[in-house]
C-alpha cells in the first residue's frame, strides 16, 4: 500500500536531485512551453547569433572560413587598390663608382634603411673583419676631426658611414650634432646593436687637416684599396701630430693684409691701409693672449675688436684727413665669423636644424662680442669729441682694378687665416675676385640691390667651389670659405654700430638688419651654388629619378 506521505507531491528540492532535466534555478518552470529549434541544432548560446526571422545572406558555398589574411569579401581584382611595389618594380638606385663618394654616401642616407643597398664583399686582409668596436671608434675619430674643422653635418654623417660601409658594416645609422658625434651599428634584426658616442670639445681652423682627412675617407672607399685597421689608425695618427702649415707671425700678418684689403676695397688709400693693418694685427696679437689664458672666444672677439676703432677714433680726434670708417671697417672684416655662419645655415637647409641652431647662436655670440668691443670703442671717441658720423657713408670711387686687386688679396689672405693648402690657395684666389667682379657688376653698374647681387655672386662661389672639391673628390670648403671673404657686411656693421653709439638706435638696427640680411644672402647663396652643381652634374641614378628621390623631405606637415 501506498502511505499518505508517498502520495504528497515532492518538493523542488527534491524533484531537483530525481529529476535529470532540472539542474539550476534557472531550469524552464513547468508549463512554459519553448519552441525547439529545427533541424536539431544545439540551443543558441551566444548574443551575437542571428535572430529569428532573419534571414542573413550567405557567402558563396565554395569560399572557406578564411583568416585575417584572407582576401575580404569586397575585393575585386579590377578595383584592386594601388599595391606598395609597382607593375614595373623598385626603381634600382645605381650607385656608380666613379661618381665622388660624398654623392653615393649622401644618397644612401637620404634613403630608407630597407631601401640602401647592401656593399659589395671587399677582400680585406683580414677575411673575418675587423672587430665592431674598433671600427666605430676609428668612425668617431674621423668625424671628430671633420666637425671640429668646421664640415657640415651632412658630409660628417656621409664620411663616418662611408668609413662603416668600407670595413663590411651596412646597417649602421651615425648621427651628429654640434658637440656631440654618435654611431649605432645592428648585425641584424634578432642581435643587439652597438653604440659608441664621442664629444667634440675642442674646434680649431686647418682645412689642411680637413683635406688630409678627406684625402683617407677617399682611400678607405676605394674599392681596389686593401686598407687594414691598423693602417687606416697610423694614418689619422699621422694627421692629428702634423703641424700647422704657416708659423703665428704668417697668420698675424696675414690677419693685417686682410683689414688692409678691405679697408681699399671700401674706398681706403695707402695710409687707410697701413692703419687698418697695425689694428687687425694689434687685435689678432690681445686674441693670442686671451687665449693662453683660457677666456672664451666671447672676450677674444671683444679685445680683437677694439684695436681697429680705437686707431680709427685716434685718427680723427688728432685730424688727420684719412677715412677713419674704413679703418674700423677693414678692422671688422678680419673678425666676422663667415665660416661658422656658411655651415650654420647649411647644416638648417639640409634638415639638421639642432646643429644649424648651435651653429647660429654661436656666431650670434661671437658677433655680440664684436658689437661690445666696437661699441666700447665709438662710445668714448664720441664722448671725447670725435667726429663720426654715420650719414656720411662711405663714398666708393669706381677703382675697378684697385678694387679686384683688394678682393684677391682678401680671398688669398683669408686661405692662410683657414690654413689651407698651397695648392688651393691660388684657386680660391681666383674664385675671390670673380665673386667681387660679379658683385660689382651688378650692383654698381647695373644698380642691383647689394642683398641680391652678394647672393648671386656666392652662388657662384658655391658652383665652382662644389665643382672643384668633385674634381679633387675633396672637400668644398676650402674653395668656397675664404671666397666670400670680400662680401662679408663689414661697412653695415660699422655704420650700424655706429649709429647706436650716437644714441640713434633705430637706424643702427636698420643697418644691423641689413648686415644680417647680406650674411644670410651669402650663406644661402653658396648652399645653392652647391646644390645646383649636384643638378646638373652626374649622381648616383643616373638618369632616373632615383638619385634625387631620397633627398625628399616633409613638404612643412
Amino acid at each position: 500500500m501506498t502511505s499518505a506521505e508517498d502520495r504528497k507531491p515532492q518538493s523542488d528540492e527534491a524533484r531537483s536531485v530525481y529529476d535529470p532535466e532540472i539542474t539550476s534555478e534557472f531550469a524552464i518552470p513547468d508549463g512554459l512551453a519553448v519552441p525547439k529549434a529545427g533541424g536539431g541544432e544545439s540551443e543558441t548560446s551566444s548574443e551575437f547569433a542571428v535572430p529569428e526571422g532573419l534571414q542573413a545572406p550567405e557567402g558563396p558555398a565554395a569560399e572557406p572560413e578564411g583568416s585575417a589574411f584572407s582576401t575580404p569579401r569586397t575585393y575585386s581584382a579590377k578595383h584592386a587598390p594601388p599595391a606598395f611595389t609597382p607593375a614595373t618594380g623598385v626603381p634600382v638606385v645605381s650607385l656608380a663608382k666613379d661618381v665622388p663618394w660624398q654623392d653615393r654616401m649622401r644618397t644612401m642616407l637620404r634613403m630608407p634603411v630597407a631601401e640602401r643597398p647592401a656593399p659589395e664583399p671587399l677582400h680585406k686582409e683580414d677575411e673575418t673583419g675587423p672587430a665592431v668596436p674598433r671600427v666605430l671608434d676609428l668612425t668617431l675619430r674621423i668625424g671628430e676631426l671633420l666637425l671640429a674643422g668646421g664640415e657640415g653635418a651632412e658630409d660628417v654623417e656621409a664620411a663616418m658611414f662611408a668609413v662603416c660601409r668600407s670595413y663590411g658594416l651596412d646597417r649602421c645609422e651615425p648621427n651628429v650634432t654640434f658637440t656631440l658625434l654618435s654611431i649605432s651599428y645592428q648585425p641584424s634584426l634578432v642581435e643587439d646593436p652597438v653604440t659608441a658616442s664621442r664629444t667634440v670639445r675642442r674646434r680649431g681652423t686647418d682645412y689642411t687637416r680637413l683635406a688630409a682627412v678627406y684625402q683617407l675617407v677617399d682611400d678607405l672607399s676605394y674599392p681596389e684599396t686593401a686598407f687594414s685597421l691598423e693602417e687606416a689608425y697610423r694614418r689619422l695618427a699621422e694627421i692629428r701630430r702634423n703641424r700647422h702649415p704657416y708659423p703665428t707671425w704668417v697668420l698675424t700678418s696675414a690677419s693685417g693684409l686682410l683689414a688692409g684689403a678691405a679697408s681699399v676695397l671700401v674706398g681706403g688709400d695707402v695710409l687707410v691701409f697701413v692703419a687698418a693693418a697695425l689694428g687687425a694685427m694689434l687685435g689678432d696679437r690681445l686674441a693670442w693672449l686671451c687665449a693662453g689664458r683660457g677666456l672664451p672666444e666671447f672676450y677674444q672677439f671683444t679685445v680683437a675688436a677694439m684695436p681697429p676703432a680705437a686707431i680709427g677714433v685716434a685718427l680723427t680726434v688728432a685730424h688727420v684727413d684719412v677715412k677713419a670708417s674704413a679703418v674700423i671697417t677693414g678692422g671688422l672684416f678680419a673678425l666676422l665669423p663667415g665660416r661658422a655662419l656658411v655651415a650654420g645655415v647649411q647644416d638648417g637647409l639640409t634638415g639638421f636644424y639642432i646643429t644649424a641652431s648651435a651653429r647660429l647662436l654661436e656666431v650670434m655670440y661671437l658677433f655680440v662680442g664684436i658689437v661690445v668691443g666696437v661699441l666700447i670703442v665709438l662710445y668714448f671717441g664720441v664722448q671725447f669729441g670725435a667726429d663720426l658720423n654715420p650719414d656720411v657713408a662711405l663714398i666708393i670711387e669706381e677703382r675697378p682694378l684697385w678694387q679686384i686687386g683688394a678682393s684677391m688679396l682678401l680671398s688669398l689672405t683669408f686661405a692662410v687665416l683657414l690654413q689651407q693648402e698651397r695648392s688651393t690657395v691660388l684657386v680660391v684666389t681666383l674664385n675671390g675676385g670673380v665673386a667681387w667682379c660679379v658683385y660689382g657688376a651688378l650692383h654698381y653698374v647695373g644698380e642691383i640691390s647689394a642683398v641680391a647681387s652678394t647672393a648671386v655672386a656666392a652662388g657662384l662661389v658655391g658652383l665652382f667651389g662644389q665643382m672643384l672639391s668633385r674634381y679633387r673628390f675633396a672637400s668644398a670648403l676650402p674653395y668656397t670659405t675664404a671666397a666670400i671673404g670680400p662680401l662679408l657686411p663689414g661697412s653695415a656693421t660699422y655704420f650700424g654700430l655706429l649709429s647706436i653709439a650716437r644714441d640713434d638706435v633705430d637706424k643702427g638696427l636698420v643697418s644691423l638688419a641689413t648686415a644680417a640680411s647680406l650674411a644670410m644672402a651669402i650663406a644661402i647663396g653658396v648652399n645653392l651654388g652647391s646644390e645646383i652643381s649636384r643638378l646638373f652634374l652626374r649622381v648616383p641614378g643616373g638618369a632616373s629619378a632615383a638619385g634625387r628621390r631620397a633627398a625628399k623631405r616633409t613638404r612643412g606637415f
